[in-house]
């Protein structure tokens, strides 16, 4: 009992000793020990390491979690070391929307049937979405975190060590100051010169062992610097694969819808492939193409269904032509296209069972079929 009760009262004194010294150096009335300029300068990227990291950590949490309820709910599941329980992701949630849409309102109808096309691409986004979650977490997320609850925790708490180590032995040096002052005036102080000198000692080699202490954890940062690196690349790597997919999920999807396209829309234009830069709207074509007269059918021409329209057996009709400027130079495909030339004037009709987004286009003695995005039909 007696000793606890002088290790409590020792604790105190030292307690109020380094509160004295900090006190009186924030007033400039007691000397501060300084650190090298090489220590500082560790100390200085330690904290921009640790504060980058925080904000690095917590925007990607944002970037991969965007709700923050769920977010909440997530970090508490880890505090209480339990497993996160697993969520739909917004893409899967969607599919799963359309996909009972479509039962609800036709399955066989064109809406319906495109409803459901639409719904099991969103549902491969959302489970692509689930793995980059996933590989991030454990990838980039959790590293980053077991830095700033591992390894700047154990720095963190030997700087406050050395701290207090300091304040101990700027105030011995306090102590020796004013009992040399003391043993000027009389001989007598001559032993608490001598108590004060050992205390010094003391405080001095305990200081320097902590200064190393802490500068082998400092200097560590440039691993963890490392460290962080390799997992950032993993995340680059995780998130490339994930667009990777996403871009292949809608290019299948494009390619699904376009090729029932002609079917759903009948006799309309619709822009899928018009460039960014065109000044037409779908709309504006669509208005545009209903103003020019389809070719009446003439004897002996295959009809729709049938076999394909042989372009050079397909004479100029006398009327429902109409004239056409060139937007954008346009480079055939194949030999039943007509190669295009920016603000070329030709003469462009369409025929039966044509798809929508093409006309057949005439310069001179060649013709062949040309994209409508392509034109400005003329009046």
């Amino acid at each position: 009992m007696d000793f606890n009760m002088k290790k409590l009262a020792s604790d105190a004194g030292i307690f109020f000793t380094r509160a004295v010294q900090f006190t009186e150096e924030k007033f400039g009335q007691a000397e501060k020990t300084e650190l090298d300029a090489h220590f500082e300068n560790l100390l200085a990227r330690a904290d921009s390491t640790k504060n980058w990291t925080e904000k690095i950590l917590r925007q990607t949490e944002v970037l991969l979690q965007p709700n923050p309820s769920a977010r909440v709910e997530e970090f508490l599941y880890e505090k209480l070391d339990r497993k996160v329980p697993s969520r739909v992701t917004n893409g899967e949630l969607l599919a799963q929307y359309m996909s009972e849409a479509a039962n609800e309102l036709g399955p066989e109808t064109p809406y319906g049937k495109t409803l459901i096309k639409v719904g099991e691409t969103e549902k491969r986004l959302g489970a692509a979405e689930r793995d980059f979650i996933h590989s991030a977490s454990i990838n980039f997320l959790t590293p980053l975190r077991n830095f700033l609850e591992g390894d700047w925790r154990t720095i963190s708490k030997e700087r406050r060590i050395l701290q207090n180590r300091r304040l101990d032995l700027d105030a011995c040096k306090a102590r020796l100051k004013k009992a040399k002052a003391a043993e000027a005036k009389a001989a007598l102080w001559s032993d608490e010169v001598d108590k004060a000198e050992q205390e010094l000692r003391v405080a001095q080699t305990e200081f320097d062992r902590q200064a190393e202490v802490t500068r082998l954890l400092l200097e560590g940062i440039s691993s963890t610097h490392v460290n962080h690196l390799r997992c950032l690349q993993e995340f680059v790597e995780s998130q490339a694969t994930y667009y990777a997919q996403c871009y292949r999920h809608m290019l299948d999807l494009q390619k699904q819808l376009g090729s029932t396209q002609g079917v759903i829309f009948p006799g309309t234009f619709v822009g899928n492939t018009e460039p960014a830069s065109s000044p037409l709207s779908s709309a504006s074509l669509a208005t545009a193409a209903a103003t020019i007269p389809v070719m009446p059918t003439v004897a002996g021409m295959p009809s729709a269904g049938e076999a394909a329209i042989s372009l050079d057996d397909v004479a100029l009709p006398a009327s429902g032509t109409r004239k056409a400027r060139v937007l954008y130079d346009y480079e055939a495909a194949d030999s039943s296209e007509l190669a295009l030339l920016a603000d070329e004037l030709i003469t462009v009709y369409s025929l039966p069972g044509m798809d929508p987004d093409w006309l057949i286009g005439e310069r001179g003695n060649r013709k062949g079929k040309v994209p409508v995005t392509y034109l400005e039909l003329l009046s």
